[in-house]
């Protein structure tokens, strides 16, 4: 039994290894994924809005046409997620007299500060108090302060009672969020609650076992959570809210243990790999800032500059510059260089999508998270059936998992969204359960037929479900133009796994070669 266990234990280490090199190289070198005209859909979609006020049309908009790509400063821009715009979300839209059941939400953490310092740079001056004084803002920043002192009135797994509720470093420590990631979250929970202020998900005297909270234990993650939360339910009662931790970045749970996803990381890293060191205008770039700051090569890759010029960028602060030196030219990095990775992150992109891997990793990685999502969906629908009798305090109508690029990038390619960007600061997937509503015959001693239930899926408050894998060939009908709860429960927990050539997790982990 030991034995085994430290078997496990081991795969498991090795594992949280490898994403932990997948996470370097998939967020630093592939930050910025192609366009899937997903944003362009959104500025479509809110002048539909606008177009057409009330109508039902608005909440289905026509399918994005392609645009040109954007260059490499717009769409590093558009990963900062600035919260400078009025943003228009599509949650909460749906036919008439659909009832909206439970909402089940998946955040990127918001802004944070750089995870990795150019060597021989100093490291940009960013302070990570809180002031509602301080730009960017937002109206409920004030209260949310006041409120995130009284947090020990809630109820914490262990792992998260010593984690700091609030950024509180005067000059920021290293990967802490930042006030502009406080106020990324606070923007989605305004924008949740707007969205679904008119469909009563939530009463106001909403019971404990009605809202789920689970975060890594990261103070980005958990502060993240809290204020999306802060600003879905201003002023909430802590005494009602549990907050649980998530030990892995895949939100697996019990069912981490995959060595079949194991492998496909190995490859995936092996094919990013090959593609870098064979594209001479990237080393030649390297070698180029290396010799402006008088390091080896070797050294400034292993530095991950971009996640470094991302930082400055997305805080409006020039590139770093160093001055001459035996070893070094001296100068400034610069656009043209940034411009340059960003070049190899679309080739990338290109090749990830051609070979395959990832999403065959994506699949095994994602699952016991979608599975739970699955099964929770599944729990509300039967609640909510005819006669049936609920759970005192009903079932978990909100569920929120604050995590990480690393996380939510493959949630993405599980569902099939593989043209989708990479997600932003502050990004969001949202899953929606709705219930049309029953019909009635005309046939004396005829039975009432219930309403069907269905799913809807968003992203950064685009409505991307007929994009899906598992919703892509659905006819949408015209009372009907949502996705059956069947169709998705059919593709987490057997037609996902066609993919890997397997019809369960347990086959697609440990078959072994034939």
């Amino acid at each position: 039994m030991m034995q085994a266990h430290n078997r496990f234990l081991l795969l498991v280490v090795g594992g949280a290894a490898a994403l932990v090199i997948l996470s370097l190289s998939v967020q630093f070198f592939n930050l910025m994924p192609s366009a899937s005209g997903l944003e362009t859909h959104q500025h479509q979609a809110d002048g539909a809005a606008a177009n057409q006020g009330k109508s039902r049309k608005r909440v289905f908009p026509a399918p994005a046409s392609q645009t040109e790509e954007p260059g490499p400063l717009s769409e590093a821009y558009g990963y900062c997620n600035t919260p400078n715009r009025t943003e228009q979300a599509w949650e909460g839209h749906s036919p008439a007299d659909y009832s909206l059941l439970s909402v089940q939400v998946m955040i990127r953490h918001g802004d944070r500060y750089l995870l990795y310092s150019i060597p021989k740079t100093r490291r940009p001056a960013i302070d990570c108090t809180l002031s509602a004084n301080r730009r960017p803002s937002h109206p409920l920043l004030s209260g949310f302060i006041t409120h995130m002192g009284r947090g020990g009135r809630g109820h914490w797994d262990s792992p998260l009672s010593s984690v700091p509720r609030l950024p509180n470093h005067s000059s920021c420590d290293i990967g802490e969020l930042t006030q502009t990631g406080v106020v990324q979250h606070l923007r989605n929970g305004q924008l949740l609650r707007d969205a679904y202020k008119h469909h009563t998900l939530l009463a106001e005297d909403w019971s404990p076992r009605q809202v789920w909270l689970e975060t890594t234990g990261k103070s980005r993650t958990l502060q993240s959570g809290l204020s999306l939360l802060y600003g879905l339910l201003p002023d909430f009662d802590w005494t009602k809210l549990t907050v649980r931790h998530q030990w892995s970045t895949l939100f697996c749970g019990g069912a981490c243990d995959c060595p079949a996803r194991n492998k496909y990381l190995d490859e995936e890293q092996r094919r990013q790999y090959r593609l870098r060191v064979a594209n001479t205008e990237l080393e030649r770039t390297y070698t180029e800032m290396a010799r402006t700051l008088g390091i080896p090569t070797r050294q400034l890759r292993a530095a991950n500059p971009i996640d470094s010029l991302l930082c400055h960028l997305c805080h409006g602060i020039a590139f770093p510059c160093v001055p001459a030196t035996d070893s070094g030219s001296g100068g400034c990095l610069t656009m043209s260089q940034f411009a340059v990775i960003r070049k190899q992150q679309l080739e990338d992109e290109v090749e990830r999508r051609k070979a395959g891997l990832y999403r065959k990793y994506a699949i095994l990685a994602m699952f016991p998270y979608l599975n739970r999502t699955a099964a929770k969906m599944e729990r509300v629908a039967r609640a909510n059936e005819p006669g049936r009798q609920t759970r005192p305090g009903g079932e978990e109508v909100f569920s929120l998992s604050s995590a990480h690029d690393v996380t939510m990038a493959p949630l993405l390619s599980a569902l099939g969204l593989e043209q989708a960007r990479f997600p932003r600061f502050a990004a969001r997937v949202v899953f929606e359960l709705w219930k049309s509503p029953g019909t009635t015959s005309k046939k004396k001693g005829a039975k009432a037929k219930d309403g069907e239930v269905f799913v809807r899926v968003l992203y950064n408050g685009v409505d991307v479900t007929f994009r899906t894998a598992f919703c892509k060939t659905h006819v949408r009908k015209g009372n009907q133009p949502l996705c059956p709860l069947a169709t998705f429960l059919s593709f987490v927990r057997r037609d996902m796994f066609a993919l890997v050539n397997a019809t369960s997790y347990q086959e697609a982990c440990y078959r072994r070669p034939a």
